[in-house]
């Protein structure tokens, strides 16, 4: 059984100021986010990751880089575009305060499933692609490396919760109940036929206990694969600031 710890990037001055930066870029992490990725690193150092896979977005492999440095297994880091945060077209650069006064905002809220940012992505565009990358790489790294690896995704808020309804097979209505906030992991347990979310929105928390708890087993470390996926350039939506 794999195990794949989900990890939202760190904050950014976007997040504090309450604005949707989206796939715009150069959008870094600010001194706390910086905190918060550094502390990940630690809580994730003696848990041997075979690879670190990000959005490529500048605050995501900021987070996957502070990882990957503290991490004693020296994980490779590959980046895929299909964790790019949404596309949320014309409500790019926009403030929260604003986007919740439009019509849309309350489908975000309680109808995701049918809303479509305009000249942007669709929210289920969004899922889907997220849901494929995820259980894709899984696939890819357990056929690789064995079926008891343990691996790192750095991503965005909706994507990961996103992927988080779909281990707990939840439609995606209902996802704007899951909270993943800048710097959480959460962890997922894919095994044949069914997957088991085993911490959601952990932040601080010692997880190694939980991760051998639940039968992942220590191994000599490994480089994960080098990705055959080139770099491209995103942000979360209850949350919806990435």
């Amino acid at each position: 059984m794999t195990t794949v710890l989900l990890i939202r990037h760190g904050r950014t001055a976007a997040n504090a100021s309450g604005v949707l930066v989206g796939r715009s870029s150069g959008v870094e992490l600010d001194e706390i986010g910086q905190r918060q990725v550094a502390a990940a690193g630690q809580r994730l150092a003696a848990i041997p990751l075979v690879a670190v896979v990000t959005s490529p977005l500048r605050r995501c492999r900021q987070t996957a880089q502070a990882i990957q440095g503290a991490n004693q297994a020296s994980p490779a880091v590959a980046v895929e575009r299909r964790l790019v945060e949404c596309s949320y077209g014309d409500w790019t650069g926009r403030s929260m305060r604003e986007l919740v006064k439009e019509p849309l905002w309350q489908s975000v809220q309680h109808q995701p499933s049918a809303v479509r940012f305009p000249g942007g992505e669709s929210m289920a565009e969004m899922s889907s692609r997220a849901v494929t990358a995820i259980r894709g790489w899984d696939e890819r790294l357990a056929g690789e490396l064995g079926d008891d690896v343990i691996w790192a995704a750095v991503s965005h808020g909706d994507l990961i919760k996103a992927v988080l309804a779909d281990a707990l097979g939840m439609h995606l209505d209902g996802f704007q109940r899951i909270l993943v906030d800048p710097g959480a992991l959460s962890a997922v347990r894919y095994a044949a036929g069914r997957s088991r979310v085993l911490t959601m929105n952990s932040i601080g928390a010692d997880i190694s206990g939980l991760l051998a708890a639940r039968g992942a087993k220590p191994k000599r470390a490994r480089r994960g694969p080098q990705p055959g996926v080139p770099p491209g350039d995103g942000q979360g939506a209850a949350d919806l600031a990435g």
